[in-house]
């Protein structure tokens, strides 16, 4: 597989179009749960187009983009700047750049699962101040008709997606293990996307392991999308179904 840093560089504007935020009821949690509000400083690791930071600003609380892909940060730039509680950081988990207990809080959205783990708990172990929680959420595709056609397509089509799929799937035991000894609270949320054609071809070109137009696999790819939208479209949509899934905890220092 491509390096983490850089599968989404040609990619950003079907990423910004087309990724699913995260329900209202999944970001109240993290915000509870993170004790977020006015004077409070989030660090959202792996920030991309700022999916996640836009909602966590709604919170009154300043956040920091941490984000390695120049291409993603300037999308978020673009998008936020105008914010200025928002502040744009060229940096990794691993390697913030941030200053010694200078956050509250730090959050990862679909990002975790590309984390060097042991790296970004002793990055973190150093910005977050004292009693500081860490939230990392994905949006995990629930098993309906559609969603199964559409998980079929992508191991027929998608060389690199049984790779991606495996860090997905290893990333519950991958968490524990980040917060372990402490134990991380679990919250789950339903949430989907109500999509039509043209939404979802640019929501399956967003993926990184989705074949771009010249490799062999698109063409192929695209038809089967076509002949899925048909027969699971109900008034010109489809719906793409998720779990919210969210581990919040604290991480106990190590010795």
């Amino acid at each position: 597989m491509r390096d983490s840093r850089e599968r989404f560089t040609d990619r950003v504007d079907d990423y910004v179009r087309y990724r699913p935020g995260y329900p209202q009821d999944a970001l109240d949690w993290i915000v509870r749960g993170c004790g977020l509000g006015p004077g409070k400083v989030v660090a959202d690791l792996g920030s991309g187009t700022g999916i996640l930071s836009r909602l966590l600003l709604a919170s009154g609380a300043r956040v920091l983009g941490v984000e390695p892909n120049a291409a993603m940060r300037a999308a978020a730039e673009r998008q936020l700047g105008g914010e200025e509680r928002f502040q744009s950081v060229d940096g990794s988990a691993e390697a913030t750049g941030l200053g010694p207990s200078s956050v509250d809080a730090a959050t990862a959205g679909q990002a975790f699962h590309w984390f060097d783990a042991h790296r970004a708990r002793t990055e973190l172990a150093r910005i977050l101040r004292r009693g500081g929680r860490v939230a990392l959420a994905w949006n995990m595709r629930s098993s309906t008709p559609f969603n199964d056609d559409y998980e079929a397509m992508l191991v027929n089509f998608a060389p690199e997606y049984p790779a991606s799929r495996a860090l997905d799937r290893a990333a519950e035991p991958a968490v524990r293990a980040f917060f372990w000894p402490a134990e991380a609270r679990v919250g789950r949320f339903p949430s989907g996307q109500q999509l039509d054609e043209a939404g979802l071809r640019g929501r399956l070109l967003s993926s990184s392991y989705a074949p771009k137009p010249g490799a062999p696999e698109h063409a192929p790819m695209m038809r089967r999308l076509a002949e899925i939208f048909a027969a699971h479209a109900r008034d010109g949509h489809v719906e793409l179904a998720y779990e919210t899934v969210v581990f919040l905890g604290q991480l106990e220092a190590t010795t």
